[in-house]
This record gives structure tokens, C-alpha cells and sequence, in this order.
């Protein structure tokens, strides 16, 4: 072999051999995210106050196991089930599919398991015919999707169990304030939005454009972390304001 093709012969195989440790960094990375946790943005105000417009969220996939819906790419597969799988608790904030489109993550507060009895009484969550408690927190105010704001009555709400958390109640008696007692059936869950009057969730079915009860198989994983947040009404200034947008007091906070 002449020394040009050995020259040539060595930049192959350390090409291939470059080539082979990207696509091992590439496949290290895929599994990561595919398996352990993977990050989301929060594009509206339905999760207020305890998610805000801008927040990014990381979602833990081992907690409920794995289907389709937790997939890093999606792709249009048949559900099959979920391998691992372990029933969300009630409570816990989700990620999922929407079943309207799987193309879209969305992501609400689990307030119903199977067999329980659903119903909105007056602005009140009952489970079970129990009435999970309200205490009174404070004002404070609601972002829509433009960044306007407007006032809002916070709220701690302790569901039957025993996790707290906050709510923002901007009406006393709006359209989702009084519903029709539900049974969750079995493989589906009812969640719902903490910002209780802004909030298309399972109080509004599917073909309202709402979650209507969510099968458990669209889970992708429990929101546990906001790793950052930016206020996005900022794009309204200069752009040398941007930076002071940053809502650094956020960053890497439990998801509660």
C-alpha cells in the first residue's frame, strides 16, 4: 500500500471513528430525554399561579412508565399500553398528549383517579361527595396570553389526601363553576387547571376543545421542576430590556 492510500485509509477510519462517537452522543441524549425527563414550555395562563406563561418545565417520565405518548419524537403509533406504569397520585401536576392532538403537550393538576365521583359545586371541587377545602390566600393577578393582567382571588386548596396547593378564582360563578357529577372511568383521569375560570380541561370535553376525561396512556410525565422562566411580556420593550425579563427567583423551583 502506497503511503497516500495509508494517509487516506487513516482519515477513514478516524472520520468513522468521529462519526461513531456522535452518533453515540447523539443516542445518549435521545435516551435521556426518551427515558428520564424532558423539558416543556408553558405557553398559556391556565396553570396560574402555580405555573406562569414562560416557565419552563421539566417532566420526569419514569414516575408513570412509558407508552407512546412519552416518546421524544412523536409519531403516529397505535397505544399499546405502558410498560412500568404506576398510577399518578392525586395531586400531581402532568404533562400529556391532548387527545385533540398529540402533536400538542399540554399540562394540568390530577384531581380525579379512576372509580372517583367529579363535580364542581358553586366554584367548590368535590371528590367523592367531599369537598376539598379553600382557604383564603390574598389577591393576586391573572397574565393572559398577551400580557395583560387582571385581578384575581388566590386561594389554598387541600384535596381529599392532603396535598395543598394554590388557585386563582377570578369569578364566583362562571360557566365551569357548576357541573354534573362525573365517574372517572377506569384507565382515565380528570384534571383541571389551578386558574379555576381559564382553564379548557376536563370539565370541557374534547369536542369543546377541552381534555374531557384524559386516558392515562397520553401521560408523558410528572411536571416536577421549572428550570427557567421568562416573562414574555417583555417583547413589548426595547430589546435591551429583555434580559431583565429573566424571572430569576424561578429558576430550578419545585413544581407543587
Amino acid at each position: 500500500m502506497t503511503m497516500e492510500r495509508q494517509t487516506i485509509a487513516t482519515r477513514a477510519r478516524g472520520w468513522g471513528a468521529q462519526l461513531l462517537q456522535f452518533l453515540a452522543a447523539l443516542g445518549l441524549v435521545f435516551l435521556a430525554k426518551g427515558a428520564i425527563a424532558e423539558p416543556f414550555y408553558v405557553p398559556s395562563g391556565s396553570m396560574e399561579p402555580t405555573l406562569l406563561i414562560g416557565d419552563a418545565l421539566l417532566a420526569s417520565k419514569f414516575p408513570y412508565g412509558y407508552g407512546t405518548a412519552s416518546l421524544p419524537i412523536q409519531i403516529n403509533l397505535p397505544e399499546t399500553g405502558r410498560i412500568f406504569g404506576n398510577a399518578p397520585k392525586r395531586g400531581d401536576v402532568v404533562v400529556f398528549r391532548w387527545p385533540g392532538d398529540r402533536s400538542q403537550a399540554w399540562v394540568k393538576r390530577v384531581v380525579g383517579l379512576p372509580g372517583d365521583r367529579i363535580q364542581m359545586r358553586q366554584g367548590q371541587l368535590f371528590i367523592n361527595d367531599r369537598a376539598a377545602s379553600l382557604k383564603p390566600d390574598g389577591i393576586g393577578e391573572v397574565e393572559d396570553e398577551r400580557g395583560g393582567y387582571e385581578p384575581a382571588r388566590r386561594y389554598i386548596e387541600t384535596l381529599p389526601g392532603g396535598v395543598s396547593h394554590a388557585i386563582f378564582k377570578i369569578r364566583d360563578n362562571g360557566r365551569l363553576d357548576n357541573t354534573a357529577e362525573v365517574t372517572v372511568p377506569e384507565g382515565y383521569l380528570f384534571v383541571m387547571g389551578d386558574n379555576r375560570d381559564n382553564s379548557a380541561d376536563s370539565r370541557v370535553p374534547l369536542r369543546d376543545g377541552g381534555v374531557g376525561m384524559l386516558p392515562i396512556d397520553d401521560l408523558v410525565g410528572r411536571a416536577d421542576a421549572v428550570i427557567g422562566s421568562w416573562d414574555l411580556g417583555i417583547r413589548e420593550q426595547p430589546v435591551w430590556t429583555w434580559l431583565s425579563g429573566f424571572r430569576l427567583a424561578r429558576f430550578f423551583t419545585s413544581v407543587r
